[in-house]
């Protein structure tokens, strides 16, 4: 099996870029990642890329007039790299519908929150003001609703009386250092793909929520 070329797009830090550039180290993932994009200079994204010998690209979103004209540019840019799949990693955009249909069943998000519960921003105060028992994280498969895609993995977290929005970020982020390299293997090794708007993983349709991880 031929292994996968990878592009991943960033807008900042990168903790979930450096996991997955982890995984294709150790061989856990059939693939490599040819390319870190970011939307935004010098940060610390970059730099990991840099130390693991990844050419880097910027490709700054306040020097296009439109979210038209950068996404334009940006799929030249992937492009030129000839990517089997496209990682989302923490990149701050909304994606026009052409970007999105372009590498439809070939990108792939992470979401703060048990999906569909919480699409968009603020997810681990908006769980902690409803109450809620258990928070998450959730990989799915990029579509043109906003986090609303086929959803891959799910981990969950118990809401702790004393839980910060902080405090479960940093607690949420353990695991998706985990769940995102993992489900970027399973792509890698042609047990996922997205199929009439479902992932579909060993040849079954997953649920709505996706697959627990244990």
């Amino acid at each position: 099996m031929e292994r996968m070329r990878i592009a991943v797009l960033i807008s900042g830090s990168g903790s979930n870029l450096q996991a997955i550039i982890d995984a294709c180290e150790k061989q856990q993932i059939n693939g490599d990642i040819v390319a870190v994009i970011s939307n935004r200079p010098n940060v610390y994204g970059l730099e990991r890329a840099e130390k693991a010998s990844i050419e880097t690209v910027v490709l700054d979103h306040k020097e296009f007039e439109s979210r038209e004209a950068y996404d334009s540019a940006l799929m030249e840019k992937i492009d030129t790299f000839t990517p089997d799949l496209v990682v989302l990693a923490g990149f701050m955009r909304i994606l026009t519908p052409g970007l999105v249909q372009k590498y439809k069943g070939q990108m792939l998000n992470i979401h703060p929150s048990l999906l569909p519960k919480y699409q968009g921003l603020n997810t681990h105060q908006r769980a902690i003001d409803a109450g809620d028992k258990e928070h998450g994280v959730s990989v799915h498969f990029v579509t043109e609703e906003l986090d609303g895609g086929p959803v891959v993995l799910q981990a969950k977290i118990n809401i702790l009386p004393d839980d910060t929005a902080d405090s479960l970020a940093k607690r949420i982020h353990q695991k998706e250092h985990i769940i995102y390299p993992l489900v970027v293997q399973w792509f890698s090794e042609q047990r996922l793909t997205m199929e009439e708007d479902n992932a579909v993983f060993n040849n079954k349709k997953l649920p709505a929520h996706g697959a627990d991880y244990a």
